[in-house]
């Protein structure tokens, strides 16, 4: 795939974000559409976003459940971009208004404060980490329909990102048994999903290092003071609005979000 195309699905997927519009999906149209394409439409559109004042803060990761991959029709795991407009406060309050078909799913957040690059231990993502904190990423994408996509069509739209809301912070985090904490996903208090942060690639650390590991791919890494979302536990649900989702996860401070039209 030339630049001039690269460029011209970048705004086009922009284009519709802005406008809350949905498209076909582009790897129907392209039989040349690569992984490597994708990410630098993705690229570009982030471009797109930091020049009308948007300040790069964090990265996703996407697919690291086995549940959320089946759900999707994905074969493995792949990351976005996250920009200071996309966050919401803990208990503030995501209007629906200009969303296509929005979801939303658990997640455990890290604050990394030094750079990490290439292949990395674990300890080296511990030690490098300030905080985690609970975390809702709400999802969203301009393709028409919610299943299916190909890895292509999704990392273009940069992961179907588009909002998140980062939980009370846990410094003492050394001390939890990361891979095994218990989550719980409520809709005005009733459990809609539940599972085990070990449900985050096996263990949500080795989710950082597995975004490392694909940045590298693109000769990139986590910088310091980022914010990453180390993916989902569960499947995501869908949002309805005058609802609040809430989030709780053993060791944790319960967060939550108000959705409204």
């Amino acid at each position: 795939m030339d630049k001039a195309q690269i460029l011209k699905i970048a705004q086009t997927l922009d284009d519709a974000r802005l406008k809350g519009t949905s498209l076909s999906q582009f790897s129907s149209q392209f039989e040349n559409f690569s992984r490597s394409d994708a990410y630098s439409i993705q690229e570009e559109g982030l471009k797109m976003r930091q020049s009308r004042g948007e300040k790069i803060i964090g990265l996703k990761m996407g697919l690291t459940s086995e549940g959320k991959r089946k759900q999707m029709n994905l074969d493995s795991p792949l990351y976005g971009v996250l920009t200071d407009k996309m966050e919401i406060k803990n208990a503030g309050i995501f209007h629906l208004k200009g969303s296509i078909h929005p979801k939303i799913e658990p997640e455990i957040a890290f604050y990394i404060t030094k750079d990490l690059r290439g292949k990395l231990s674990r300890e080296d993502v511990l030690n490098a980490c300030e905080f985690i904190a609970p975390a809702l990423e709400i999802l969203d994408s301009r393709y028409e329909g919610f299943k299916y996509f190909s890895m292509e069509d999704v990392i273009a739209d940069n992961s179907s990102s588009s909002h998140f809301i980062i939980g009370p912070k846990c410094t003492n985090f050394k001390t939890l048994d990361l891979m095994n904490l218990k989550m719980q996903m409520k809709v005005d208090g009733i459990v809609k999903t539940e599972g085990v942060s070990s449900d985050i690639s096996g263990d949500p650390v080795i989710s950082v290092l597995q975004l490392a590991e694909l940045l590298a791919l693109r000769d990139q890494f986590i910088p310091a003071n980022t914010i990453v979302l180390a993916g989902a536990a569960t499947l995501a649900i869908n949002l309805e609005p005058n609802t609040i989702v809430s989030l709780e996860v053993e060791n944790l401070e319960t967060m939550s979000v108000t959705i409204k039209e």
